[in-house]
């Protein structure tokens, strides 16, 4: 016989429960397959849609910062932006997408009963794509300048999966919190628009030491992306390793998605009505 859910006010949960998630990986599945094919579908060059984006962004950071404000970096600077877009790309998918999820999947909502967790996670899965994507194109520009990876490559990953969690934090909330203010559907663009020139994507941190305080400094790594970018791109090339400043950041992303967990669950049962 099908178990029975029972839900009892007295005793709410904190977090989502992880074990009702395993049981919907089906599901789960589903929604981001069907995500991969709407994103191209439709469209006459499809996946080649994958390549152009990055490298169009890559080529315009790289001529306003590195031909016009001749941003010195110590690797190329085609490098140095690249391997900062391949935490930033996926970081500002998954903000964008996850924030208008639920509000997208309203009506499948409104019909059948399933964590709504899944919604904006399955957007992660999707946004791996342009991982992928822009860690080719890194491949191919370092062969073409003769650069070998650094011995600290195989911290790469788990800046990586640190960045991920910054993106399922962030995206989670924006999740939650678009349900009840729409208003967000349109701050994210501008908070993705922003975000790219407060992290440390096409300049090296350190330049923006220059113009800022040093209290100042303690600021701008709340950015959670700071820390990750910067560490990711040290990973690959090293050179001198991030300073303390990285764990502010580090910590910050912990809060969020700690944070963004318990209120997804505070709201999960009043998403139908909302919507």
């Amino acid at each position: 016989m099908p178990k029975t859910k029972i839900i009892d006010a007295k005793h709410r949960q904190l977090f989502p429960s992880f074990g009702e998630l395993k049981r919907y990986k089906d599901l789960f599945l589903t929604l981001a397959w069907r995500d991969f094919r709407v994103r191209y579908a439709q469209t006459t060059i499809g996946f080649l849609w994958a390549f152009i984006q990055p490298i169009v962004t890559l080529v315009i950071l790289s001529l306003v910062f590195g031909r016009i404000a001749k941003v010195e970096t110590d690797i190329p600077h085609t490098l140095f932006t690249t391997c900062g877009l391949i935490t930033w790309t996926y970081f500002a998918y998954v903000m964008t997408n996850s924030g208008k999820s639920i509000i997208e999947s309203q009506n499948m909502i409104k019909k059948i009963y399933f964590p709504r967790l899944i919604v904006p996670l399955s957007k992660a899965v999707v946004g791996l794509i342009d991982v992928g994507v822009t860690v080719l194109i890194l491949i191919v520009l370092m062969i073409y300048e003769g650069i070998a990876p650094a011995g600290t490559v195989w911290l790469a990953p788990i800046f990586l999966f640190i960045g991920m969690i910054a993106a399922l934090g962030v995206g989670i909330w924006l999740s939650a919190l678009t349900i009840r203010f729409r208003d967000f559907q349109h701050i994210i663009p501008f908070m993705v628009q922003l975000g790219m020139f407060i992290t440390p994507v096409a300049y090296p941190a350190e330049k923006a030491a220059e113009q800022m305080p040093e209290w100042a400094m303690s600021i701008y790594y709340l950015n959670p992306m700071a820390g990750v970018v910067q560490g990711f791109r040290w990973s690959i090339f090293g050179g001198e390793a991030p300073g303390n400043l990285m764990y502010i950041s580090f910590g910050m992303i912990a809060i969020l998605f700690v944070t963004s967990l318990m209120y997804f669950k505070r709201v999960e049962d009043e998403i139908a009505d909302f919507v």
